[in-house]
């Protein structure tokens, strides 16, 4: 029930609990204004005892109706008392119809069943009529005629009063019933709002964590792509230089390590900023892999040739660094363990693919042989795979014991934004 039907209610009880006194006042004021139409002292004596009458009941009722609301057996017999005043006071003076009017408000507050209802107003109607047509008992024979008109006429608008009355109680009803459905809708909305707002938080903090870890992953690529490769590469020349019989060449392997140890440092100092490799910083893709293979050529002293086919196109940056990685792996991992004398790297644009290749002579191995993260626990194959998948790509691998390695990594071609 909305704050309007409460406040409405509370009104209708009012009137019913006040109503009564106020209508019984107003009828013993004007009897009293109007005593000649009640000569004799009998008379007035009367209608004094049912004026007390009607108060005495009207308290009685006002106290007996807390413990016994709504229609009921004790509620009929009240308005019939009641009626029974009204209709005897608008006998003696017929302005006390105001008094008989009181069971126009409360017949269904109190006489139970819908069929006897109508008994108490079409009762209060004789009284009413009466003394419209001038008053009990009646004097001349027309006012048979004319209390009979307005017997109907009370009736039909008390029918039809009732009728309006009745379907807005049933709007009213109607209207609480759709507020406390919607209540109950937004309530249930309330919830699952709440809910997908938890498990929106959720989500965000498992993607959170989802991007945290494949970060730490990338980053552990990224620093074994780079620093591990270089220093790799310098214990290398520091080992040739440890055997060196000569000091030119000790000179050379010495100047080949600083210039690992100089192209590392750069590389830190580069992912610390941006994990972009220092070869695509001023190159494309062709150039940075023509560099890196010469570079690799030169430190091992294995032949090594790059080949560009098809039109090459500036690239994307992440999927030039993500070729270009793969590239100093499979290169990294050929000076370790390949003992390959002729390398040959291949980079094509077929239409929308780039493909990778890289081959070598050396004494290959079994894939199927090969623990999940390589020879010395880097991250070799499987690194290399997981950065060609990354950009939508794969990574195959073809080699047998003896007869080399070939190496072909495809992406997706991504042009330069």
């Amino acid at each position: 029930m909305t704050a309007a039907d409460t406040d409405i209610e509370r009104r209708w009880e009012l009137i019913r609990g006040v109503g009564p006194y106020g209508l019984l006042m107003v009828g013993t004021l004007l009897a009293l204004a109007t005593a000649e139409l009640t000569p004799g002292p009998a008379q007035r004596t009367t209608v004094a005892a049912l004026v007390v009458a009607g108060l005495v009941l009207q308290v009685w009722w006002g106290r007996a109706r807390r413990t016994r609301p709504g229609p009921s057996t004790a509620g009929t017999v009240y308005y019939a008392l009641r009626w029974a005043l009204g209709f005897a006071l608008t006998w003696l003076n017929p302005f006390f119809a105001f008094y008989a009017v009181t069971g126009y408000f409360d017949s269904d507050e109190l006489i139970p069943g819908r069929r006897l209802r109508w008994l108490g107003p079409f009762a209060c109607s004789i009284a009413v009529s009466g003394s419209q047509a001038g008053g009990l008992p009646f004097k001349e024979p027309v006012q048979w005629a004319v209390f009979a008109g307005l017997l109907v006429v009370n009736n039909v608008i008390l029918t039809v009063v009732g009728h309006l009355t009745n379907q807005q109680e049933e709007r009213s009803r109607a209207r609480a019933a759709t507020i406390a459905e919607l209540e109950r809708t937004n309530t249930a909305l309330q919830q699952a709002l709440d809910e997908n707002a938890a498990l929106h938080s959720q989500l965000l903090v498992q993607a959170r964590e989802a991007g945290v870890a494949d970060e730490r992953r990338r980053l552990a690529a990224e620093i074994h792509d780079t620093l591990a490769q270089g220093l790799t590469g310098i214990i290398a020349q520091l080992q040739v230089v440890a055997n060196a019989p000569d000091l030119p060449t000790a000179r050379t392997h010495l100047d080949r390590a600083s210039a690992l140890a100089r192209h590392s440092l750069g590389e830190a100092r580069r992912s610390v900023h941006n994990l972009a490799p220092v070869a695509l910083e001023n190159d494309g893709l062709p150039q940075a892999l023509k560099s890196t293979v010469a570079e690799w050529a030169e430190r091992t002293g294995v032949r090594a040739d790059f080949t560009v086919t098809g039109t090459a196109e500036q690239l994307h940056d992440e999927l030039s660094a993500t070729l270009l990685r793969i590239a100093q792996e499979a290169l990294s991992n050929a000076s370790r363990h390949a003992r390959a004398t002729r390398l040959g790297v291949t980079l094509t644009f077929l239409g929308e693919e780039v493909i990778l290749d890289i081959r070598d002579d050396g004494q290959g191995f079994d894939p199927l042989t090969l623990p999940e993260r390589g020879h010395t626990g880097g991250f070799g194959l499987p690194g290399m795979r997981a950065r060609a998948e990354r950009m939508a790509g794969c990574l195959t691998v073809e080699s047998e014991p003896g007869r080399g390695t070939a190496l072909s990594a495809r992406v997706p071609l991504v042009r330069h934004e």
